[in-house]
């Protein structure tokens, strides 16, 4: 998917990378319907637990932005994350058993904190295309993975988390960002903005985030 020009570059920079977090084992089996539930109950977990960071560190981003168009997207995410995303994730648990007192009770594993902290430092140490570069790989990965999965034949079994992020909604989330980033970009790097020392910087925090990905999806261990 092109969301963004700035995306594509550092997609195909790191395309190695990249094809290892976006088609991953634990990818592939959710589009078959093979991924073990308990697989999918450890990860909802962690990631019910990622959430909620993710939402600081876009709130962060509120407080990095340094325009009012930057301030509404990324309001626009933090709701979009405490709204419906993290309630879907809810959702899913209760109807597995899993009542949202013990889901608040989950012990967050070492690779969900490694994560969730080098997010969250790129945004407290760093600038808002710092915090961007190490936010991106979720909001796309997850974007591209809905729509290859929700595109192709599929197993009914994940069929709703599946349409989550291949729907409409995620994917016009997933374009305003990509607005958002060519923009900021464009506006503090430069047109030529490749060339830029900072842009190596902030291609190399993309690169990290991918990674960390990657091992977000073997925590459950398939």
């Amino acid at each position: 998917m092109e969301y963004s020009k700035v995306f594509s570059n550092w997609r195909e920079l790191y395309k190695t990378e990249w094809n290892s977090y976006t088609e991953h084992l634990f990818v592939e089996k959710i589009g078959d319907g093979t991924l073990p539930k308990i697989a999918f109950l450890t990860y909802l977990k962690q990631d019910y637990i990622f959430l909620k960071h993710f939402s600081r560190a876009w709130g962060l981003a509120i407080v990095k932005s340094d325009s009012i168009t930057e301030m509404h997207t990324c309001s626009k995410v933090v709701h979009a994350l405490l709204s419906e995303e993290i309630n879907l994730h809810i959702k899913f648990c209760n109807n597995e058993g899993i009542p949202t007192k013990e889901l608040e009770k989950t012990n967050e594993m070492h690779q969900n904190l490694a994560y969730t902290r080098f997010v969250l430092d790129s945004g407290y140490s760093g600038d808002f295309l710092d915090l961007m570069a190490a936010l991106a790989p979720c909001i796309f990965g997850y974007g591209e993975i809905g729509v290859r999965l929700g595109s192709s034949q599929h197993s009914a079994v994940y069929n709703e988390w599946i349409k989550t992020y291949a729907g409409n909604d995620y994917q016009s989330l997933c374009y305003e960002v990509g607005e958002l980033i060519d923009n900021s970009v464009t506006r503090k790097l430069g047109e030529n903005y490749i060339t830029s020392g900072k842009f190596q910087e902030l291609s190399l925090k993309f690169k990290t985030a991918t990674l960390l990905e990657k091992e977000f999806w073997e925590m459950a261990d398939i």
